[in-house]
């Protein structure tokens, strides 16, 4: 039957042509993904930036600590610390050092992710002077050209305060750092902390000196003490985590268009498999020629769509790069690695195995039946529901509904998490595209209703062309269905969970103003303590600092917030669950529920410059994963330069009654005017720590749905083209009938409109599952549930989509018209 099977595809090549693509673009989307996944496992080496030229680096570091399970910016418990000055001495006595250190300095009006180094360093990192020379004095500094020139008295944001120096000399900018130079006893009154040490003596000797204390980096190694190896590991820590489930949730829906698009085609050709029924052939031998088929057409389409997926991976990179997901460099190159040929290969057996299973029922359906009920069953379609796919839907209805439950009942907190909830919505939208055959009857009658009642024969006649049509319009439906689902459920879900956020956020805050960063990564102790020397002001400004615990033999890393107790209640609602947060003191601590502590017990703690502190647990609050911080006293603030950068984050700000409050307001923004903080209100805080956060989930989501729906779209307009192009015994049987070309194009334009109406309500019905779920989870995580839809975006999405129905079906049926009713007839199905 390989030989039939080869002929057959080169008679029909024309209604195998929609097959053919959807195959290709399933397998190209599939090898893309893959590559870019496959390719975070092999990347290519970083250049050294800052230690180009040391010979060696001594770094404080954690054998046990992995970086790809903290957030960026959290050090491990040696790296926080420093170097000691044990260490600097030992290694300065096998041949020499210099000190590195790296704080936060921003020039005023300068990028906020500039950073300060002892000038010593500079060196070492191929800066050279470019004008004027070296700090000579605590109040000069060097930097690079462009920010200033040499003479100019600028102002420096640092944790320590803001600070006027002159520029002393320039050099030349590079393109991995923003740097900001001092001299080595200016560097050392920023930051105590010495992040690293430049060994200038002999290796061997340095190692002995070192011993296991510290790593010591030479070669390619040195790479690891560059600031950009952490921001390149949160880049591709967002890539990895990103692309699986873009994988997850583009390639599933890939997957069922495939799989339907080659059952639609062997439905289409039940006549013609009735006819070789008829003319002896067995069910064993149509099943063979059929699955023969899906072979030479899935091998072929799979060839085409790893080619295309090898080249069109960058695109899929350039889109993360483009939303700041990926770094800028990173870079898919085809090669012979493994890397590169595991995807493709993969992706080509998954193109191949859809096939097959996408025409096993349906061959076996049609060559199972007697030759006499095949060409019955040709003229008049029956409901499309074989008790397989019945069962199939059955399971993923019940299983979306369990789901839904579960996520408003027992597990909220999956909707925090865009990884795995993507995934859960998928599978309510794809239970109705499955159960899709059942649903035309009762939804053509409900839409067409209305309708009927007018005068005129279209209407009645597209009303039974789609009831006798079940298996057809579900067929075409469902690209439909998939778009608008996905695209509503991942979107509604987005803005709804961003909203809670917001409002959770806005409840939690009392302060009637506050403090937030001007364009600089936040606000320096020294600003706020000028704030609050204002006359009826009273400013709670949380630091950020690390928390180190001993869980079970591991060490366990929290953010900790230093905050005056007093402020603490006075300006932030907690959710307080046991104790008092009068309870407060030097030697207690306020932790999130979270935790597990109870209220009395003793924390130890392990704080970033090394002190050890038994904390009493004073009180504890509720508080989402995430969000679950430690509350520490005062005297932990000298810590957050060691942990972080020593600043604020936010600062929040009430008024004492009696209070001027347009003086009161007008000072607190001279005060904070030109140091790195800008006055806004409540509101207007709590917009801007939601936005973060918001931006990674739409992110996430939205690069989903950008994929979903570009495959969709495509899928729309050929399972249309596919569906229509057979059309022509129909067309023929419309013109001998006395129908014009116009009334004609009118019945196929109103069919398409009606399958697209059903393909939304479909996805509408599917939607309102996910979104009880997700109704149900917020009102439980933040006490309230706002549900917003962004509907111009899904309007526009379901007006694209049934548009693209309609040009579908506009498309082919033009061109029979063109071709003359007599030939029309003729025409061989």
């Amino acid at each position: 039957m390989l030989a039939v099977a080869f002929q057959t595809l080169r008679g029909r090549w024309v209604s195998f042509l929609g097959t053919v693509v959807a195959l290709v673009l399933g397998v190209a989307q599939v090898a893309a993904m893959g590559l870019l996944l496959m390719t975070t496992l092999d990347l290519p080496d970083r250049p050294v930036e800052r230690f180009a030229n040391a010979p060696a680096v001594v770094m404080p570091s954690d054998p046990t600590w992995d970086p790809a399970h903290h957030d960026l910016g959290i050090r491990s418990l040696p790296q926080a610390k420093g170097v000691s000055q044990e260490l600097l001495r030992k290694v300065s006595a096998a041949g020499g050092t210099v000190a590195d250190r790296a704080f936060y300095a921003q020039l005023e009006g300068g990028p906020k992710d500039q950073v300060g180094h002892p000038w010593p360093v500079a060196r070492f990192g191929r800066y050279t002077l470019q004008d004027g020379r070296a700090p000579a004095s605590d109040m000069e500094i060097v930097v690079a050209s462009g920010q200033a020139r040499t003479g100019d008295k600028v102002t420096v944001l640092t944790a320590a305060g803001v600070g006027s120096y002159t520029v002393s000399g320039t050099v030349c900018p590079v393109d991995w750092e923003d740097a900001v130079f001092f001299t080595d006893a200016e560097a050392a009154r920023l930051a105590p902390r010495i992040d690293a040490l430049v060994a200038l003596g002999a290796i061997g000797k340095v190692r002995e000196a070192v011993g296991k204390e510290a790593d010591v980096l030479t070669g390619q190694d040195r790479h690891q003490a560059d600031a950009s190896e952490d921001r390149d590991r949160e880049a591709l820590d967002n890539t990895v985590t990103l692309v699986p489930v873009m994988a997850s949730v583009a390639g599933t829906t890939a997957v069922f268009v495939v799989a339907s698009t080659f059952a639609f085609a062997v439905i289409q050709r039940r006549r013609e498999v009735a006819l070789i029924r008829t003319v002896g052939a067995t069910p064993r031998q149509v099943r063979r020629m059929i699955r023969n088929e899906a072979l030479l057409v899935s091998g072929f389409a799979s060839v085409v769509g790893t080619v295309l997926g090898l080249f069109g991976a960058q695109l899929l990179a350039d889109m993360l790069i483009g939303m700041g997901v990926s770094p800028p460099w990173f870079r898919i190159e085809p090669s012979l690695h493994w890397t590169v040929l595991a995807p493709l290969a993969a992706a080509f057996l998954v193109g191949v195995l859809v096939a097959l299973c996408g025409v096993t029922v349906a061959a076996r359906r049609a060559g199972n039946i007697r030759p006499v009920e095949a060409l019955r069953e040709a003229a008049v379609d029956d409901s499309g529901m074989t008790p397989g796919r019945l069962l199939l839907g059955a399971i993923g209805l019940v299983c979306g509904a369990g789901l839904a439950a579960w996520i408003a009942l027992g597990g909220p907190a999956m909707v925090l998490s865009p990884s795995a909830y993507a995934i859960s919505l998928l599978v309510p939208v794809l239970a109705a595209a499955v159960l899709a055959p059942l649903a035309v009857g009762p939804f053509t009658r409900l839409l067409m209703w209305p309708l009927c009642r007018f005068s005129g024969p279209i209407a009645m006649l597209v009303r039974e062309s789609v009831l006798t049509s079940r298996r057809r319009t579900a067929a075409t439906a469902a690209p439909i269905l998939l778009t608008v689902g996905l695209t509503f459920s991942l979107l509604a879900a987005t803005d709804a969970l961003g909203a809670a956020r917001e409002n959770g956020l806005q409840n939690q805050v009392k302060s009637e103003y506050a403090l937030a960063p001007d364009r600089t990564p936040g606000i320096s102790p020294q600003v706020i303590e000028k704030v609050s020397r204002i006359d009826g002001v009273q400013v709670a400004a949380p630091i950020l600092t690390t928390v180190y615990t001993h869980d079970e033999g591991r060490l366990e890393v929290n953010d900790g917030l230093v905050v005056d107790s007093a402020a603490l209640k006075r300006m932030m609602d907690l959710k307080v669950v046991d104790g008092s947060l009068d309870a407060l003191d030097d030697n207690s601590t306020v932790v999130a529920d979270l935790w597990g502590m109870d209220v009395g017990s003793t924390l130890k703690v392990l704080m970033a410059d090394g002190e050890e502190a038994n904390l009493r647990i004073a009180a504890t609050y509720h508080a989402l994963r995430g969000e679950d911080v430690a509350y520490l006293p005062q005297r932990f603030a000298k810590t957050a330069v060691y942990a972080r950068d020593g600043l604020a984050r936010r600062a929040y700000i009430s008024l004492e009654s009696g209070t001027d409050r347009a003086a009161a307001t007008t000072a607190i923004r001279k005060a904070v005017a030109g140091n790195g903080a800008r006055f806004v209100t409540r509101d207007q805080l709590v917009a801007s720590d939601s936005a973060y956060a918001r931006h990674l989930t739409e992110v996430r989501q939205r690069s989903t749905t950008v994929i979903v729906v570009m495959f969709c779209f495509i899928a729309i307009l050929n399972t249309l083209l596919m569906a229509n192009a057979d059309r022509r015994r129909d067309l023929a049987a419309l013109r001998m009938a006395g129908a014009t070309p116009k009334q004609v194009m009118r019945f196929f334009i109103a069919e398409s409109l009606l399958v697209a109406a059903i393909g939304v309500g479909l996805a509408l019905i599917a939607t309102a599952l996910n979104l009880i779920g997700l109704w149900g989870a917020l009102h439980q995580l933040f006490g309230t549930a706002p549900i917003t839809v962004p509907y111009a975006v899904i309007t526009g999405i379901a007006v694209m989509s049934t548009l693209l129905a309609v040009a579908g079906t506009v498309l082919p049926v033009s061109a029979a018209l063109r071709a003359g009713t007599v030939q029309l007839v003729g025409t061989r199905e």
